[in-house]
């Protein structure tokens, strides 16, 4: 099998190890074989295939730990609103009118700027999910996705009993597929009943699955659980049973003391989303009070349409920023540690082994900077470049599986233009929609 030993003037192999100098990482098969000097591993390999990206930064792909990656289709319909006026009077209304060809071109379109922002996996919760996986498969990323489900009619799947029996169908095919993970994805507890909830639960530890939802997002949500059931949201789970070590929440923003030592004890991951958290108005999570009672929190995006980019380098310079302000500490949150929760600490919330780090026996899924940038000059710490100055766009190379999938600034495993024309059509068929279906 193929050897191809890839050079660059930094590598970083994860965020606890010193970054390499001149480095080469040794790939075969879609593994890392070796990590080390560029010239000492070219040295002693000399039957592998030399790709030297020269002056550049080589580091593991990021993990968008929460999207919902078709809702680029929506982008800027609805901004400026509260969670529950966005969701419930433009963004449902119109997904009822949603179909397989939106999702397909508005997960490819989401791909492809996930790509440029050094996303090489990401984790998805929407509608016609099957639709997310061909885009996967297709474009050779990687994912953990599910169907969303809620108590009411879905545009994907009908009732709630069909989204359950298209969750396991999904978990059964896809067991063992190299880039995709399924997940079981109960939206909220306010679109979720207890019933509905315990049913999640039942299927993914049925299969060995995680669960994911929206939780404690906002303090409306907060009151609107605890009138309906006499408990916060977290309470409301620890009372059914089903706060525990399968689930990864979104969101997280309120939670107190309490609820945070209880997330640590009972295993649960977080997914923070920043700069949605904040255009929605939601508030800020506990970040650095998760991470140092020892829960494990990742970075995502949210959706394109309340965001409104899948930008994760703006997600790690905000969340950054973020705990330093709030918390009147510039030492809340460095560097190293946004970058960790952006890769390493992504991959563990899914419990996915090798990724998230350029180790020796991890996936060699990776990314390539170009250091040419006035941006980007000089550096001295290359975390500090990749957090607080790099840019989407700077990204001039993607690989997953020690396969291109980014080449030089351009996208080989599918025609991007397609698909942003693709969308452009679908955004003229949403218009002639929208008098029918929003507000005044």
């Amino acid at each position: 099998m193929k050897k191809t030993l890839f050079q660059a003037e930094v590598i970083i192999p994860s965020a606890d190890e010193a970054p390499l100098k001149d480095g080469g990482l040794l790939v075969q098969g879609g593994e890392v074989l070796a990590l080390g000097q560029g010239e000492e591993l070219k040295a002693r390999y000399p039957e592998a295939e030399i790709v030297d990206f020269g002056k550049a930064l080589l580091a593991p792909g990021f993990v968008n730990l929460h999207t919902h990656a078709s809702m680029t289709i929506f982008r800027g319909l609805a901004d400026d609103l509260p969670l529950m006026t966005w969701l419930e009077d433009y963004i449902f209304p119109v997904e009822r009118h949603l179909d397989p060809r939106w999702v397909y071109w508005g997960a490819k379109l989401a791909v492809a700027e996930m790509l440029r922002s050094g996303v090489t996996t990401f984790v998805d919760m929407y509608l016609f999910e099957p639709q997310v996986i061909k885009v996967v498969e297709e474009t050779g990323v990687r994912a953990a996705l599910g169907e969303g489900l809620f108590d009411f009619p879905s545009p994907g799947y009908g009732p709630l009993e069909k989204g359950l029996g298209l969750t396991e169908e999904l978990l059964k095919n896809f067991s063992s597929h190299p880039r995709i993970k399924i997940m079981v994805c109960p939206h909220a507890t306010y679109t979720c009943s207890p019933p509905t909830l315990k049913a999640a639960w039942e299927l993914a530890e049925r299969y060995g699955a995680l669960v994911h939802l929206h939780l404690s997002e906002t303090k409306d949500e907060v009151a609107l659980i605890k009138a309906r059931y006499g408990k916060r949201p977290p309470e409301h789970l620890e009372a059914l049973g089903l706060l525990n070590e399968q689930l990864l929440v979104a969101h997280a923003v309120q939670l107190d003391d309490h609820e945070i030592e209880l997330f640590a004890r009972r295993g649960v991951k977080v997914a923070h989303c920043p700069e949605s958290n904040l255009k929605l108005g939601s508030g800020v999570a506990p970040v650095s009070a998760l991470l140092e009672a020892g829960v494990t929190v990742g970075l995502g995006t949210d959706g394109p349409a309340s965001n409104n980019d899948l930008d994760m380098f703006g997600e790690m310079r905000t969340a950054a920023f973020l705990q330093k302000g709030l918390t009147f500490d510039p030492t809340k949150l460095p560097a190293r540690t946004v970058f960790k929760m952006a890769t390493e600490l992504g991959a563990k919330a899914l419990g996915w082994e090798g990724l998230g780090t350029l180790r020796p026996g991890a996936r060699a899924d990776f990314i390539v900077l170009d250091l040419a940038a006035p941006h980007l000059t000089p550096y001295y710490d290359p975390f500090s470049l990749l957090v607080y100055s790099a840019k989407a766009g700077d990204v001039k190379h993607a690989v997953v599986e020690g396969e291109f999938v980014l080449k030089e600034g351009r996208i080989i495993t599918f025609d991007e233009e397609e698909a942003q024309s693709e969308v452009a059509r679908i955004a003229e068929e949403i218009r002639r929609l929208l008098d029918k279906t929003l507000p005044d």
